[in-house]
């Protein structure tokens, strides 16, 4: 059986398709830059190294980051992390250290808004949503970097590569998924599709606190500013990237309509879960969930 779609909805998806990719070109950069990677040893574990490092970012300045390596020659799987925005690189270390006792290098690069100056952009500048934007981007650009590394390491397999991201990371996860093809899966836990949801559609007393204390207007003008970058406009773009979505029954940052409109965007194939647990997303059970789709994609095996 045939579908014929009609004109009318034939120009409107092409017309959509290159929306989407007018957008995913602001996170372009060159990629023959040099990383200029400094490497420390500051842990000696059971099963490999922890190391900080820098690299240099596309965007100016360098990145920080945690590297997780393995002991023995390789070739690896390899998982970069992206944490959620109100923490830092060390959320995903003892999580990286289990991937390391079955097989797989991580990095867990910080943000632009975690670095000293003079390369730290702060975030929530909701008079001047045109900074957080600016940051937001080089975020995914530096995590686009990220990948370039762990590529270049001789003891990572390519075809072996995944991401993980936590709430900003999510939605980080969602555009790279989009824009960048060279991961086997991605990991999406605690996403929001769009902003709006957190800072207009939600109760939570700090955001209605938040609201109260904005002038009038300003978080809707801030929400379309920033909006062009949701996940809710990149998540449907991730195939052939096979997504796992995570999401908490006791969210409190937003609500489960949001959740059903992430998930209900994303491409296909998909795996979507809920767990008992807030924003956190500490349930042991989605740790257990996310090392058996990492084992399944980019085939980690307990040593």
């Amino acid at each position: 059986m045939s579908v014929i779609c009609s004109p009318g909805a034939a120009q409107t998806k092409a017309a959509s398709q290159t929306d989407f990719e007018a957008t995913a070109r602001i996170f372009d950069y060159d990629a023959k830059q040099p990383l200029d990677i400094h490497d420390k040893i500051i842990e000696e574990f059971s099963d490999g190294t922890l190391h900080d490092i820098t690299y240099a970012s596309p965007k100016g300045g360098p990145v920080a980051a945690y590297l997780v390596v393995p002991k023995g020659k390789g070739p690896f799987a390899a998982v970069l992390f992206g944490h959620w925005g109100n923490g830092t690189r060390a959320e995903f270390i003892p999580e990286a250290k289990i991937y390391a006792r079955a097989g797989a290098v991580s990095l867990i690069p910080d943000y632009p808004w975690d670095r000293p100056s003079p390369w730290r952009k702060t975030v929530d500048h909701f008079d001047r949503p045109e900074l957080d934007r600016e940051a937001e981007i080089q975020a995914v650009i530096d995590l686009r970097r990220g990948v370039d590394l762990l590529l270049t390491r001789p003891d990572v397999d390519a075809q072996r590569l995944a991401y993980v991201g936590h709430s900003y990371g999510a939605q980080w996860g969602s555009i790279l998924s989009a824009v960048d093809k060279r991961m086997k899966t991605s990991v999406l836990m605690a996403g929001v599709a769009e902003i709006g949801d957190i800072l207009l559609r939600n109760n939570d007393p700090s955001l209605v606190d938040l609201r109260k204390a904005r002038p009038a207007g300003q978080l809707e003008k801030y929400s379309q500013a920033t909006g062009d970058i949701d996940a809710l406009h990149f998540v449907g773009h991730a195939a052939p990237i096979p997504l796992l979505l995570q999401f908490a029954n006791y969210e409190q940052y937003f609500d489960k309509t949001s959740m059903e409109h992430y998930a209900a965007a994303a491409s296909e194939p998909k795996k979507v879960l809920y767990y008992d647990t807030g924003h956190d997303l500490n349930d042991p059970r989605a740790l257990e969930d996310r090392y058996k789709w990492l084992a399944k994609y980019i085939h980690l095996s307990r040593r």
